[in-house]
């Protein structure tokens, strides 16, 4: 039995969170083409018959502007200490850039294994230019692999996962086979309503706009969720909410899709908006979410 811990890197959106949802067969983490959408370590579980790979999903890493993004930024750079390998995606379909420089002068040099996954191959219409990419990427590190996948369209996930495999200590299993993540439901129900949000906003919101459970009643068939969405402008409280509360009822009926599934029963959504100006009426929503440390 091999089993160990694989830290996911890289600038925002190169598919880091598609990447986690693909090994794992199911939608965990939310995933948005607006940058800085994961927010969170989250942690998904990879069972098969002879190995437990423990997949961190991190935050991309980018310059920060704000409290958050300096927060974010140190939640990824902590998850890559004490892994056993580390993933280091790159958005091929647009080359290499000083972002993708910037996160690999950061992971290098520090005696763990470091992948280099070329995400979105299906993008890349000529493969001349994908081989010359890769030629160049070489020069740069020496990278334990170099594997191009297409983590939407599930191409080469096998190959990343055997080739993962071999790096892993023979070591007994550290979670059980029915434990798939370190965070709670709770925490997936707000962010299936937070990545609506994004999509359906775009850039009109900010990806500080948090996301909390403020209820959860489950029974056999049914479950019942309030969500409470928290933003720091009346403005943005009206773009969420739309015309006639037409925006909000659309977020809450594509996340109630996705609750469904997620779930496998019946749920009743809740949702409303509360402005919280001051940042210290928001820290207590961002310490419950993990997004930082009571002892900070």
């Amino acid at each position: 039995m091999r089993c160990g811990f694989v830290s996911l890197v890289g600038r925002p959106n190169v598919g880091k969170s598609t990447l986690l949802n693909s090994i794992l067969g199911m939608k965990l983490a939310i995933t948005s083409d607006v940058s800085g959408t994961t927010r969170n370590v989250i942690q998904g579980i990879y069972n098969d018959d002879d190995s437990q790979i423990i997949f961190v999903d991190t935050p991309g890493i980018h310059k920060p502007t704000h409290k958050l993004g300096t927060l974010l930024n140190k939640k990824a750079y902590n998850s890559t200490e004490g892994v056993d390998v580390i993933l280091f995606l790159v958005d091929i379909s647009k080359g290499i850039g000083k972002g993708d420089l910037f996160v690999l002068d950061k992971i290098k040099n520090n005696g763990i294994p470091v992948f280099l996954v070329l995400n979105k191959i299906d993008q890349v219409k000529n493969k001349e230019v994908l081989l010359g990419e890769i030629d160049k990427i070489k020069e740069l590190y020496d990278f334990a692999e170099i594997i191009p996948i297409s983590a939407r369209k599930n191409d080469n996930i096998d190959v990343v996962i055997d080739c993962i495999k071999k790096r892993l200590p023979e070591s007994d299993a550290i979670y059980s086979k029915d434990e798939l993540t370190n965070v709670s439901t709770r925490f997936i129900m707000a962010e299936f309503v937070r990545e609506k949000i994004m999509e359906l906003t775009h850039d009109e919101i900010p990806h500080t706009v948090t996301c909390y459970v403020e209820n959860y009643e489950e029974d056999e068939k049914v479950v019942h969720i309030q969500v409470l969405i928290v933003v720091d402008r009346d403005n943005l409280k009206k773009i969420i909410i739309g015309k006639n509360g037409s925006m909000l009822k659309e977020i809450g009926s594509k996340a109630r899709v996705e609750m469904e599934e997620f779930l496998g029963k019946k749920v009743y959504l809740e949702t409303y908006v509360k402005t919280l100006k001051n940042w210290r009426d928001q820290e207590k929503y961002f310490l419950e979410l993990g997004l930082k440390d009571e002892d900070e």
